[in-house]
């Protein structure tokens, strides 16, 4: 029931305890208490908002940032993921396999602030070794939700 719960608010965090119940054959009682369960394990850590920012506000920019670092001794990549965390501009931080560490998911009001950003705050913390930054130019699908509201022609065609 725990993936059917997680599912089913992947997709829609607003349904009600009513519906969740009537999908999944239980009571609304039953759902609520499975959902502060799911929060209290820490497994659910919060809901958010996809918005479709042309719509919203078409000057926020997104970006992210390719990190080569050095790890620390005895915490590995974890402090320094630690202290990008903690910047406002800072939607995400991941560890990653490949030809760099870490992946640092932006936002900011124009080019200029993510590159303010990239070059005062993030090249310059100690074991930063370089960045990458790629812009955002659209955003199509967000967390399996399509941001323009039409689903793709299934033969492939625009």
């Amino acid at each position: 029931m725990k993936n059917q719960i997680i599912s089913i608010l992947q997709q829609n965090a607003r349904v009600s305890n009513t519906e969740l119940g009537e999908m999944l054959g239980i009571t609304p009682q039953q759902a609520a208490a499975e959902i502060k369960r799911l929060e209290d394990e820490g497994i659910i850590k919060g809901y958010s908002v996809i918005l479709d920012d042309d719509k919203y506000d078409k000057n926020t920019v997104y970006a992210t940032i390719e990190l080569k670092v050095t790890p620390q001794r005895d915490c590995g990549f974890d402090d320094i993921a630690k202290t990008i965390m903690m910047y406002d501009e800072v939607e995400s931080v991941s560890l990653v396999s490949g030809s760099y560490d870490l992946a640092v998911k932006v936002r900011g009001n124009d080019l200029k602030d993510v590159a303010f950003f990239v070059s005062e705050r993030l090249s310059t913390i100690d074991g930063v070794l370089s960045t990458a930054t790629h812009f955002l130019l659209k955003k199509y699908k967000e967390k399996g939700i399509f941001i323009d509201g039409e689903e793709p022609d299934e033969r492939g065609l625009c």
